[in-house]
């Protein structure tokens, strides 16, 4: 039996946004890169999907919440 590698290649969602993978960082130091167009990522949470063809979905979500 032969073990085969594959790169997986991971997709960034927010808000019905698909925003392009940033290679060698990890999905946290992704979202701080896009906090700087998108502000509100700041405090967002990362949700990581299983892997389906060689692609990950990594989703940002807002955090819901009270300022105060």
């Amino acid at each position: 039996m032969a073990i085969e590698v594959k790169a997986i290649t991971r997709r960034y969602l927010y808000n019905g946004v698909t925003l392009p993978d940033i290679p060698g960082m990890e999905p946290k130091e992704v979202r701080d890169v896009y906090s700087a167009q998108y502000p509100e990522l700041v405090s967002a949470e990362i949700e990581l999907g299983g892997v389906v063809n060689g692609v990950q979905e990594v989703t940002f979500k807002r955090a819901v919440g009270t300022k105060g």
